[in-house]
Order: C-alpha cells, then structure tokens, then sequence
C-alpha cells in the first residue's frame, strides 16, 4: 500500500467514532503501531486529526470544511436546510436529509441531533435506507441483501422479509423502522426527487419514539419531501445530488 494510501486507511477507520486511540487505529488499519503514529501525527500536524486530552484522536476540523466544499453534497444541504428546519419546527423531532454513498446511507444535514451530518448508516437499518434500496437497482439490493449486520435486537436480517418490505415500499407504503438502528428510536423516511431508474436522488428521514408517533409525522414529512423536490428544480440539480 502507498504512503497516501496507509493516511487515508487511517481517516477510513473513523467512520462511525468520535475518538479513537492510537492502538485502537493501529489494530483496525493492520499497520505496525510506529507506522500508525508516523501517519497520525502526519494528519494531526495537516489539520485531519486533532489529540484529545486524554490522548485519543479524532477526525480534524480541516476535513469537514474540504468536505462541505463538495459540490454535490453542498447545494443538497444548502437547499434542504430551510425545509429541514421547518418540519423540526413542526414536529419537534429529529430530522436528517441522507443520499445514497456507495452501500451506505450519508447524512447531508441534519436537525435535533438525529445522527451527525456526514455519517454513514446501513441502509438496511433505517428508513431513508430501506426506501432507496426499494426503489434502487437491483444490484444494491443483492449487495446489502447478502451483507446483513444486526445492529439491535430489532434490526431485520432476513432477506426475505426486508424484500417484503421492498415491495411494500414501492406499493406506496411508508418506509419505517422500529428501533433497528439505535434502540428507542423509530423512522420514517420520504423520497427526494423524482422517481427515476436508480431511484430518488435522497431522503428525508424523521426519527421518533414509537411507530405511532412516527407514521403521524409522514403525512407532514412526505409534504416537506415534494416541496423540496419542487425546489430542486431542473431535474439536473437534483441528479447532481446522487453520489452513485
């Protein structure tokens, strides 16, 4: 592996954690621990890493701002942040605008601590997730179909009733969760943009405590969703969004 390579294999680790220790990153990269802080300090010295106090690591401030100057990622946030703060107004629960990355679900934006903007989430445990897997290719879904991780207790991780799901989704269904990502939390998401071949460009997503609470809040979602597709006007600007 090249020497960028082994630096971005260091940033890679920190997917999904706040802080990680140096042992800790030496043990997930496979790199030798000098090598693995050679590199660290290499990245805390560029602005890609920053030492806590306690002498673990965590992502720099200088990666989020190059990551905000993402086209694609930057014009969806910028448009869906005045919707997003009007249905967290409305509803007073949590609120995320997410696109497809790869066989992830990231969060562009988000409101009322739903999960961090720029997180990557398994798309078959959240409702944005389920719903642009439902109306995706078929070849997403046989990728995350024959790679299930049961995150909860509740988590669905049997292809054939997530393929139910599926169906359903696309028969007009809300797609939701019950605390299949993070426990006491459930979802219901709603497509972004039109309905093309490989699915909407993003989906909104809100989280709540109960099924029940979360489906009253879809009919309030679904209509933030289309007034956000309307405004993503051409069509053009909404397919700039897609990340796949």
């Amino acid at each position: 592996m090249s020497a960028v390579g082994r630096a971005l294999s260091v940033l890679d680790v920190f997917d999904g954690a706040a802080c990680l220790r140096l042992t800790t990153i030496a043990a997930r990269t496979g790199l030798p621990v000098p090598t693995a802080l050679r590199l660290v300090r290499e990245l805390v010295a560029w602005g890609g890493l920053e030492r806590q106090a306690d002498g673990s690591y965590r992502l720099g401030t200088r990666l989020w701002v190059l990551g905000g100057q993402v086209p694609c990622q930057r014009r969806l946030a910028e448009a869906g942040r005045p919707y997003l703060r009007g249905l967290r107004t409305a509803t007073g629960r949590p609120v995320a605008l997410t696109c497809l990355d790869g066989d992830r679900l990231l969060v562009v934006d988000e409101l009322g601590e739903a999960v961090a903007a720029g997180s990557h989430l398994p798309l078959h445990a959240t409702a944005a997730g389920k719903l642009l897997l439902a109306h995706g290719p078929d070849a997403l879904r046989r990728q995350v179909l024959g790679n299930l991780v049961r995150i909860t207790p509740y988590t669905v991780t049997a292809p054939g009733l997530l393929l139910r799901q599926f169906a359903d989704i696309r028969g007009g269904s809300p797609a939701t969760t019950r605390e299949e990502r993070r426990l006491g939390e459930c979802e219901v998401a709603a497509p972004v943009g039109p309905m093309g071949e490989a699915g909407p460009a993003a989906a909104l997503f809100l989280t709540a405590p109960s099924t029940p609470a979360a489906r009253r809040a879809a009919p309030l979602l679904a209509a933030t969703a289309a007034a956000l597709t309307a405004h993503l006007t051409p069509p053009d600007s909404i397919a700039e969004a897609r990340l796949t």
